[in-house]
């Protein structure tokens, strides 16, 4: 899985390590968020792992269907729904620190959804 493109030198060549995988790249993660058009709703989250970051996204994601619906007692959605929701944003990226070579790797909105996508399913073998 590569986020986007990676220069040649920012791969290992004497490891199983893949740096353009954040996964296995490193953990602390930036999520870039510019929700509408307007340049001053642009923000950040700040994650310690891709994991926590996919985990925050879901809840918010889950906090803004209850908002819309709160007489329901349980919330459900599909992966599209969330996907629609990634989507609707004006942009929507993330900064995952690799190690080595020191640096951040930059993830467009498809490598989140990927990200997001796994994460429901990891959670839904754990149940």
């Amino acid at each position: 899985m590569v986020c986007n493109a990676v220069p040649a030198s920012m791969r290992r060549r004497d490891s199983n390590t893949d740096l353009t995988d954040p996964m296995q790249a490193g953990g602390h993660t930036i999520v870039l968020v510019q929700p509408t058009n307007n340049k001053s709703s642009r923000t950040y989250l700040d994650y310690p792992s891709v994991h926590h970051a996919m985990d925050g996204l879901c809840k918010d994601f889950e906090r803004k269907l209850r908002g819309l619906n709160p007489t329901m007692a349980t919330i459900t959605y599909e992966i599209t729904d969330l996907y629609a929701y990634i989507d609707q944003m004006t942009d929507m990226s993330a900064l995952v620190y690799a190690p080595e070579p020191n640096a951040y790797i930059p993830c467009n909105k498809d490598w989140i959804k990927k990200q997001a996508y796994n994460h429901l399913r990891d959670q839904g073998k754990r149940r």
